[in-house]
């Protein structure tokens, strides 16, 4: 390894592309971190892990009991007044 050698180097394969130089040590150091990092981040992938992990299926939705009764119980007087019925008026019909 030599110090004096560039972090990035210029492909030669006619593109204007740069690769990591394996005999820089930053060079080979980057190698290996993105190894690193891909690797972690196909394992969680895989197993749906950290970031990847679904997130909690929401509850059911599930109604208020049913505790009334219809109609109310006529034990208790009522907050209305009783109207008299309603009659065809004299004359009409």
């Amino acid at each position: 390894m030599h110090d004096d050698e560039p972090v990035f180097k210029r492909s030669n394969w006619g593109t204007s592309r740069y690769y990591y130089n394996p005999r820089n040590p930053l060079g080979l150091a980057l190698i290996v971190i993105t190894l690193l990092f891909t690797a972690t981040m196909l394992i969680l992938m895989a197993n749906r892990a950290g970031p990847f992990k679904p997130s909690p299926a929401p509850a059911p939705w599930s109604p208020p009991a049913y505790d009334y009764t219809w109609p109310p119980p006529s034990a208790g007087s009522t907050p209305w007044t009783p109207q008299p019925p309603i009659t065809d008026p004299p004359g009409s019909g």
